[in-house]
């Protein structure tokens, strides 16, 4: 019997315990589970009509090379044999490159929250591949968002509870929650600036 091929993406701006629901859920559904991470540079952000935030310096803090580390230690933390996954780059926002980094005859699966979530499936099927959401929610359902993360630390507030382990360690040990916080700052500097 043929692997089972399986492919997933996100922002994972940063990485949480929703993320990981997601791609366990997927892996749950395939053999190897390839796990693209969208807006891998500044080359590939858009802003998007459903939530111009998305954009932002400040809501995109970490680079490829740190949310594909944050993503392979929390799989490992949560037994997935490194075999069965990897990381790839996904530029959802322009399509026509996706299968520069994933095999057009995988199953692409998703969940869908809000008018980006339908945009993105929108996108998918329209490129002729084989798409299955995981769920459809409403955005109130959508539980812990990478926004929610990020403004706790930049709040000072307790965080730890809504990442894998891993992830609260690879973010402290480089620091990366103060870059966040000075993201947030220099945001907001510029506001007030052009206000």
């Amino acid at each position: 019997m043929a692997e089972k091929t399986g492919v997933i993406h996100g922002r994972f701006q940063c990485l949480h315990l929703k993320h990981m629901e997601y791609l366990l859920a997927a892996k749950k559904q395939c053999d190897r589970l390839i796990i693209g991470i969208s807006n891998p540079d500044a080359g590939f952000i858009r802003t998007n009509i459903h939530d111009t935030n998305r954009s932002r310096p400040e809501n995109n803090p970490f680079t490829y090379f740190e949310r594909y580390e944050m993503i392979r230690e929390a799989m490992l933390e949560f037994h997935v044999p490194r075999e069965e996954f990897e990381i790839v780059p996904f530029p959802i926002n322009t399509p026509e490159l996706i299968f520069q980094y994933a095999p057009k005859d995988a199953v692409y699966y998703m969940s869908i929250c809000d008018g980006w979530g339908e945009d993105k499936y929108r996108t998918l099927t329209g490129l002729g591949l084989q798409v299955e959401v995981l769920w459809n929610r409403p955005l109130e359902e959508k539980g812990t968002t990478g926004t929610e993360v990020r403004h706790l630390i930049i709040e000072g507030k307790p965080w730890a509870h809504l990442v894998p382990k891993s992830v609260y360690r690879y973010i402290t040990e480089h620091h990366l929650d103060e870059r966040i916080i000075r993201l947030a700052r220099e945001a907001e500097e510029k506001q007030n600036k052009t206000k």
